[in-house]
């Protein structure tokens, strides 16, 4: 079972992808075989995760995610942590994100 990302993670996007934004959209597209689910060919992020993608680099834990998001918009805390955790677990297992070693 894959290990689950946490506040203290700090996540990339997999190099098995390819990030795109088209007309304000971005468009996460699986390059290797195995990558996602079968039924889904494009992974369309809705303006949440468009902004939770576009903090993820290298450098940033997810707290860090979840504290320039807090800063930015007035919902509680708790739901920006949530939100954030929900999405990029969510990449994660279908192989989207990777955590940096």
């Amino acid at each position: 079972m894959k290990e689950m990302i946490t506040l203290t993670s700090v996540c990339i996007p997999s190099v098995d992808v390819v990030t795109r934004l088209i007309e304000d959209k971005t468009i996460i597209v699986p390059i290797a075989a195995e990558i996602g689910d079968a039924e889904d060919i494009l992974y369309v992020l809705n303006e949440t995760g468009q902004l939770i993608w576009q903090k993820l680099d290298n450098n940033k834990t997810v707290k860090m995610v979840v504290d320039e998001l807090s800063d930015e918009f007035t919902a509680p805390p708790f739901a920006i942590e949530n939100d954030v955790l929900q999405l990029t677990n969510e990449l994660y297992r279908r192989g989207l994100l990777s955590i940096k070693e």
